[in-house]
């Protein structure tokens, strides 16, 4: 990644932890279920992120200073992700995001998700400098079907839809790309790895 994120433990998603037991899901085989992420020190670190959220969610002095932490942390920085582990637990966590989305502008940020019936619910601001892209549920699946940008994950050229992630060309760096901060790329395909 081109810039700091913030993950929560794989473990913890709603869809996704159903979607890992389903063979040709896109959780299924979950990187962030191996590799480094398994280690007792990269969970611990995860699960303390996951409760600093839960923390906010629950109290405004929790949330005055999660917000801040976040805009104080993001002040010279142009691109943030959100969840390269984990997912939206909830409405109130999309709206913390948000907030944090509003209180920076300078920065884009990219949340990609499958929890489509929390992004639904949600009735809040949508800071113009905050991409939510809904996240395909199987490998070589359409896009979801939405107004906001969307992602899916191909195997052939055959199914790849809209712009393709070429990271995997660049021993998986972004380089120069940001298609997946950009709310005009309709869809992002990432290829299977």
């Amino acid at each position: 990644m081109p810039c700091y994120g913030y993950s929560l433990p794989a473990s913890r998603c709603w869809v996704g932890s159903k979607l890992v037991t389903v063979a040709g899901s896109t959780c299924s085989g979950c990187y962030a279920l191996k590799g480094f992420y398994p280690l007792p020190t990269v969970q611990a670190a995860l699960e303390r992120r996951y409760q600093r959220v839960v923390a906010a969610l629950a109290d405004p002095a929790s949330r005055a200073a999660f917000v801040q932490a976040f805009v104080r942390l993001l002040a010279r920085e142009s691109y943030f992700r959100w969840h390269d582990s984990g997912d939206l637990m909830s409405v109130h966590h999309l709206e913390l995001i948000a907030e944090v989305a509003a209180l920076t502008p300078h920065v884009v940020h990219w949340l990609p998700t499958r929890e489509y019936a929390i992004v639904s619910a949600y009735s809040g601001p949508r800071p113009a400098n905050l991409t939510i892209r809904l996240s395909a549920h199987m490998v070589d699946a359409k896009p979801p079907t939405s107004t906001l940008p969307t992602s899916t994950v191909h195997t052939s050229p055959a199914t790849l839809v809209g712009v393709e992630c070429e990271a995997y060309k660049r021993k998986n760096y972004c380089g120069s790309c940001r298609a997946c901060w950009d709310p005009a790329v309709a869809n992002v395909s990432y290829r299977k790895h």
